[in-house]
């Protein structure tokens, strides 16, 4: 899995898996999209508006913990 952010846009993508095949795009909201393969495969979600939608803390970060290593890992967002 692989999260991407664009600061200037203010959109973020998460990665689920590797596009190998055509998808297609549906609209959840009018700040969620999500990627989808004939087959059912989620391949991603973007969100608009991420730094509201990823739940930024009061400092403009998002902080990505990996629970099994015990790592934490911080991601600017525009504010």
């Amino acid at each position: 899995m692989k999260l991407t952010y664009d600061p200037r846009a203010n959109v973020a993508y998460i990665y689920l898996q590797d596009k190998t095949t055509q998808v297609d795009t549906i609209q959840i909201s009018e700040q969620m999209n999500v990627d989808i393969a004939p087959d059912g495969t989620i391949y991603g979600i973007e969100l608009l508006n991420a730094n509201q939608q990823l739940g930024g803390d009061s400092q403009g970060k998002l902080i990505v913990v990996n629970e099994a290593l015990g790592e934490t890992s911080e991601i600017k967002l525009a504010l």
